[in-house]
């Protein structure tokens, strides 16, 4: 199978090349090419998975009696030219970041500048970061239809679902959108439970960083409410420290930890504009340090791949680290460290699709009446049965009221942004950030708007 990683310059490469490193079932993916706008980037990510594939041959390529091929590494190929690797692709993985993590410290600056939150995917970063992306998103989704039209696109651009819903204009159940953070959720609860996550059936509903988790059964049975009734269990995992056990109980549910920034918004905007430093201001200026280290000719073999192991452990010692102030629980533990998986949910997908092998996970995927709230084109995140087809959303339990009121105006915001996108209207744009349920005024709806048009290129229609 050939694999095309849109965005394949971008910083989680080796999360998904590592996955299929692993992978040695028949029909596994034998060939990865990397497509990405900065050659730069490119040629240092192209080291960094040069060195991954030699390590992999040193620990597996000698092993007495191993099957022919079983150590090949997939081949890896990198261009700049979109036609070019997408033409033969089976799967495409979708992982771009239009405007680059420039465009996601701005995205901060100007929202915490009036008062609201600044969010790579949340609130008004978010809305931004969607105005920008659906247009390319669309573009690429009218090149894959013409240029690969038997091949599946796997969506990890965000904000995921909106960005999903946007090529499924053109692509329709061939785009599947992923998100680690329900993975993470759900195999952290498990565990604390005492099972396996493979074994657990985790009853996950709403949409991409926006969802609830209201029940895990295991061998049929329902073991959530154990864990709610146990706050020292409750608040030893890093959902459970973000919101407390209180809280917790009082809904019924362990939230997604983007939620975080919904239930205690004053407290974290706060947080957000006394650090020194935004999260993607932080995030870009790492990134140089690493691209400029890996990158140089002088380095030696298994230095970029060094390099790029250390990044990835500051990156993720720090990821929400103005929430766990907000919450006061200090540093992540080790546990919470492990990486969501979302390499390993692309890596399942792709099994299953490829194979005909039933899975099932949580993925963002067309309604089709699994929510009544909501209409049969809206993108939402909830478990599914994956097999040749595709992914087919699972019948869920209906949403309560609390969650309605967030999913539906959510939703609402997300439309308005494709219409802006689609026709470049200033007003439908000024509507979606008015919208937003963490906007809270008209008037700085339109400055957020005047500030992104003025600051992004990408944006310059809406002024």
């Amino acid at each position: 199978m050939r694999l095309t990683i849109l965005g394949g310059g971008g910083f989680r490469v080796p999360l998904v090349y590592g996955a299929l490193l692993g992978d040695h079932a028949e029909g596994r993916v034998s060939h990865v090419t990397l497509y990405d706008e900065d050659s730069g980037r490119l040629g240092a990510m192209a080291r960094v998975l040069a060195d991954q594939a030699a390590a992999h041959g040193a620990a597996s390529g000698a092993a007495p009696g191993a099957a022919p091929g079983v150590a090949d590494p997939p081949a890896v190929t990198a261009t700049t030219d979109l036609d070019e690797a997408l033409r033969g692709a089976d799967f495409v993985f979708s992982a771009i970041r239009v405007g680059g993590l420039e465009g996601r410290a701005a995205d901060e600056r100007i929202a915490l500048a009036e008062g609201v939150l600044g969010q790579e995917t949340v609130g008004a970063g978010g809305i931004a970061y969607g105005l920008r992306t659906v247009p390319v998103a669309r573009e690429i989704a009218r090149r894959v239809a013409r240029t690969a039209p038997d091949a599946w696109v796997i969506n990890f651009t965000n904000p995921a679902g909106v960005v999903t819903e946007a090529m499924a204009e053109e692509l329709g159940d061939r785009v599947i959108g992923i998100c680690d953070s329900p993975v993470g959720l759900g195999r952290r609860i498990a565990r604390l439970l005492g099972a396996r996550p493979e074994e657990a059936w985790i009853d996950y509903v709403g949409l991409n960083h926006l969802g609830w988790v209201r029940g895990l059964r295991i061998g049929g049975r329902d073991e959530l409410p154990r864990l709610l009734a146990d706050t020292g269990a409750l608040e030893s995992f890093e959902e459970g420290r973000l919101f407390g056990a209180e809280w917790l109980r009082s809904l019924g549910a362990i939230p997604n930890e983007y939620l975080h920034y919904y239930y205690f918004n004053r407290d974290t905007v706060r947080a957000y504009q006394e650090v020194k430093q935004t999260r993607g201001a932080f995030l870009r200026d790492q990134q140089r340090g690493f691209y400029a280290e890996a990158g140089r000719p002088d380095l030696a073999v298994g230095a970029a791949l060094s390099a790029w192991d250390r990044t990835r452990a500051e990156r993720e010692a720090t990821y929400m680290a103005e929430n766990r102030e907000v919450a006061g629980v200090g540093e992540r533990d080790e546990s919470d460290l492990e990486s969501g998986g979302y390499e390993k949910v692309a890596l399942a997908l792709m099994r299953a699709i490829a194979r005909d092998e039933r899975a099932t996970l949580i993925l963002n995927v067309r309604n089709r009446g699994t929510l009544a709230a909501l209409d049969a084109e809206a993108v939402i995140e909830v478990p599914c049965l994956v097999d040749a087809n595709g992914a087919h959303p699972v019948a869920v339990d209906p949403l309560p009221l609390h969650a309605v009121g967030l999913v539906t105006s959510v939703k609402a915001v997300e439309r308005e942004v494709l219409a802006a996108a689609a026709s470049g209207s200033r007003a439908a744009a000024v509507k979606a950030f008015a919208l937003h349920p963490l906007v809270d005024s008209v008037g700085v709806a339109r400055r957020l708007v005047d500030g992104y048009a003025a600051e992004h290129p990408g944006l310059g229609y809406l002024r």
